[in-house]
């Protein structure tokens, strides 16, 4: 199979040939439709996340077709159309049995634990727990999103900050996840506000739907947001990983209201994010998200199937696999166009 590889940290990004993976016990082994290029990948490229060792394959928001199944699968078939969410879970520990497999302590995660989807074929494990059917007429570079953003957006929003109609809601960071996070919101009858220095990704979040979208490094932000919002969101999400906009995030908040962690930090950047007086003197909820289990797909395409959610509309970009050197480089960078950017093997 042809597939982008690196052999270390901030290394080149090569596309090169590799064996045909073969699925893992109780596994499968998906034909590649499409896969979302992630700022969570770039972390992992720069030595942010630790991979399971080099070289490697990243790639971890897989859309595909089933096209090898282990003897202990029960539940696929090859040719069945799937995603998977980006912790592939054990389903076996205590906590897959409450049921939150997104933080299971024995998680596996494509292009971080293993090689990832930026290939012709990824083998995937605990297929019967983690796999996710598509809806029959979604169109992979769509599908794509699910594994990841759309999918973590969707969480941190209505499960987490637990989002209902009349919120005021502020998203810190319009790139993939913070986009999908707005879209969520809205679909759930939130009114939303955007914090982004990127004009052109503020645009964009106007386009659809945002009721203000807010530059950051213009004047005051906190007195923009409190503006905005008539007072301080009920619910913020950090979607861009950057301990100034936690620290904003958290500050902006109206009393009681939900600040929900998704962006995440590379180390340097953690120190002291939290104003931890203000979230005392205000009773102010400081919450972490983490994906979403394969086990609460549903209710996230009911609103696809419904219309109320559209992640086709946020893909602004489909690239192959020659094209992702140059494209991964981009990521932080003001030449980084804004939407979310999908590669077709």
């Amino acid at each position: 199979m042809r597939a982008v590889v690196y052999d270390g940290f901030r290394g080149p990004l090569t596309v090169r040939e590799l064996p045909d993976p073969s699925p893992p016990p109780g596994g499968v082994v998906i034909k590649v439709g499409a896969v979302g290029l992630c700022r969570s990948d770039w972390h992992a490229w720069n030595g942010h996340d630790s991979v399971a060792g080099f070289p490697h394959v990243p790639g971890h928001e897989i859309a595909g077709t089933v096209a090898a199944v282990a003897p202990e699968v029960t539940r696929w078939r090859v040719g069945d159309r799937v995603t998977v969410p980006f912790v592939c879970a054990c389903g076996r520990c205590l906590v897959c049995e409450s049921g939150n497999h997104q933080v299971c302590p024995d998680q596996w995660q494509p292009g971080f634990d293993g090689w990832g989807g930026y290939a012709e074929y990824v083998a995937l494990p605990s297929a019967d727990t983690n796999l996710v059917a598509l809806p029959p007429k979604m169109e992979m570079t769509t599908a794509a999103s699910l594994g990841c953003r759309l999918a973590t957006a969707y969480r941190a929003v209505a499960a987490v900050g637990k989002v209902v109609p009349g919120d005021e809601v502020v998203v810190h960071g319009a790139g993939g996840v913070g986009l999908f996070a707005l879209a969520v919101a809205r679909a759930l009858g939130g009114r939303v506000t955007v914090v982004d220095p990127s004009l052109t990704a503020r645009e964009l979040a106007l386009s659809l739907g945002a009721a203000a979208a807010i530059d950051p490094s213009d004047g005051d932000p906190l007195a923009s947001i409190l503006e905005a919002t008539v007072g301080g969101p009920t619910v913020s999400i950090e979607a861009v990983g950057d301990a100034e906009a936690c620290r904003l995030s958290i500050r902006s908040l109206r009393p009681r209201g939900r600040h929900v962690q998704v962006g995440l930090m590379p180390p340097e950047l953690t120190q002291d994010p939290v104003p931890m007086h203000e979230v005392i003197a205000r009773e102010l909820q400081v919450l972490g998200s983490h994906g979403m289990s394969a086990a609460y797909y549903s209710d996230m395409l009911g609103l696809v199937a419904q219309g109320r959610l559209r992640p086709e509309l946020l893909v602004t970009r489909v690239i192959t696999l020659d094209d992702v050197p140059h494209a991964m480089a981009q990521i932080g960078t003001p030449e980084q166009p804004a939407g979310v950017t999908v590669i077709t093997p």
